[in-house]
């Protein structure tokens, strides 16, 4: 039987280890944390539970494909996606429908309903000539390039708004300054400077809007639950505090792993920890570092997890209060390295839709800002002035008074995620899209000089979020396939 090893649980390296298996491939993981998950985790303390990392939940149906029927759980689809507040006050709902979405921009913003389809239209356009190439195949295989679907993309590569940064485009198609930061805003979810990063992103906001944001029933983690359940009813192996310490290789093959207590054979590896720390620390490879290096690290985060007495019926599930100036925001996330004054703030209340998740009378509030990438900063100080701003910030566009409320703290930062989960410089995306070529130059999802070794998870092709890992891991099983298929012959 072919033996297989995962390194790293994530849940790119769970959807990995669940394909695989269903090949009929024999699978071992290895990971150096005592639970399975990654970034997708919970918190729970004080009578507290948190989702610790990703919040919200798209392509749904990625999800639902690698589990057994009786493993695929209830997810709400939300009514409103955000609420978002604005520093003049205004306050805006994004709800899923996009006909009310429209109408509640043409009311609140005075913009035309037309600004907000015409917009999510063109989104939609670049999802259908993009994703079959950039979201669930491999550009990098000159096969995936020579076929009608890519030839399509090319031919209309000027809708693809390539060129242009998003920033820039937002401010052509939708012209009123706070309709552009709403749009604006999602370069950070793959931790990306809308200032820098393509146009081409505002496919994003096409899996929001027109395909629908999701949440499971009983929280983000209910997503590594099921997938952990899926692959040990598939008899995959999980060896939890076992870091692998080195990948080995022969003659153009691989072969297998070192761990603490000695070699470990396998005919196949797949890496799910971060690409840098893959080629700095398993296979050092100084040219392939090189490369990685040259694209500009992802954002971080600075979060508070605030078990928060009292109910704030002004907030919904998920709530952004924007800064005054976001492009001084992202200028400093990106250039000083540093935090601004008036950082947009993040809030999750996973208690709106799942009451268990807090006492009765108190909420769960994760409060999250952007941060930049971990470069030496002094954290302690970063922190004791982020939580002073962030309440002076809450407390005076809410109106009311917050910290008294705040009964319980943890708090995660840059620093933290690296350790937690190993993201190179606390970066939760990798390398970020701050280059027009930047989803060219993301590491392919196998190693071009050695057969057997692959590669999923966020830092790889195609990129950072839950949605993105699902599409590596089958990319990665589609290549596994063809590569046992050869040796068969």
């Amino acid at each position: 039987m072919t033996q297989a090893i995962i390194i790293g649980s994530g849940i790119g390296g769970l959807a990995a280890a669940i394909r695989l298996a269903r090949q009929g491939i024999s699978i071992d993981i290895y990971e150096s944390a005592e639970k399975a998950g990654g970034k997708v985790s919970q918190l729970n303390f004080d009578g507290f539970r948190f989702d610790a990392g990703p919040s919200l939940l798209t392509l749904p149906e990625l999800m639902n494909e690698l589990l057994d029927e009786d493993l695929r759980f209830p997810i709400l689809k939300l009514d409103v996606i955000t609420k978002y507040f604005y520093p003049d006050g205004t306050q805006v709902s994004a709800f899923s429908n996009v006909e009310m979405f429209s109408d509640e921009v043409r009311q609140k913003l005075q913009v035309p309903v037309s600004k907000v389809t015409n917009y999510l239209q063109k989104a939609a356009k670049i999802y259908e000539l993009t994703s079959d190439l950039f979201i669930y195949g491999s550009f990098h295989r000159i096969k995936n390039l020579m076929n009608l679907k890519s030839l399509k993309t090319l031919i209309n590569f000027r809708h693809l708004q390539a060129f242009n940064t998003l920033h820039e485009y937002n401010r052509q198609e939708l012209r009123d300054g706070r309709l552009v930061q709403l749009f604006d805003r999602y370069a950070t979810y793959n931790g990306s400077n809308p200032y820098q990063t393509p146009a081409t992103l505002s496919v994003i906001s096409h899996l929001e809007h027109n395909l629908g944001a999701f949440i499971p029933e009983s929280g983000m983690f209910q997503i590594t639950e099921s997938l952990y359940r899926q692959a040990l009813r598939l008899g995959v192996k999980f060896h939890f505090g076992q870091p692998v310490r080195r990948v080995e290789t022969a003659k153009g093959q691989v072969s297998g792993v070192w761990i603490d207590s000695g070699f470990v054979a396998a005919d196949i590896v797949v890496s799910d920890i971060d690409i840098h720390q893959f080629y700095s620390s398993l296979l050092p490879d100084n040219k392939q570092l090189a490369k990685i290096t040259q694209e500009e690290r992802s954002s971080s985060a600075l979060i508070f997890y605030w078990g928060m007495k009292g109910i704030s019926p002004e907030l919904d599930i998920h709530n952004i209060f924007f800064s005054s100036d976001y492009q001084d925001e992202f200028e400093h996330l990106f250039r000083k390295k540093n935090l601004c004054n008036d950082p947009t703030i993040y809030i999750y209340i996973s208690s709106k839709y799942n009451p268990t998740d807090a006492p009765e009378g108190c909420e769960n509030w994760f409060v999250m800002i952007n941060a930049p990438a971990d470069t030496g900063q002094n954290w302690n100080e970063l922190i004791t002035q982020s939580r002073q701003r962030i309440q002076e910030k809450l407390e005076r566009m809410m109106g009311k008074k917050l910290s008294q409320n705040i009964i319980c703290e943890q708090i995660l930062s840059p620093p933290d995620i690296f350790k937690q989960t190993g993201s190179v410089n606390g970066s939760l995306y990798g390398s970020s899209s701050n280059s027009r070529y930047a989803s060219f130059n993301r590491h392919a999802n196998f190693h071009g000089d050695i057969r057997g070794l692959y590669f999923v998870g966020g830092s790889v092709h195609p990129g950072g979020g839950i949605p993105l890992c699902f599409s590596s891991a089958n990319i990665v099983a589609g290549l596994v396939k063809e590569q046992l298929q050869k040796q068969q012959k």
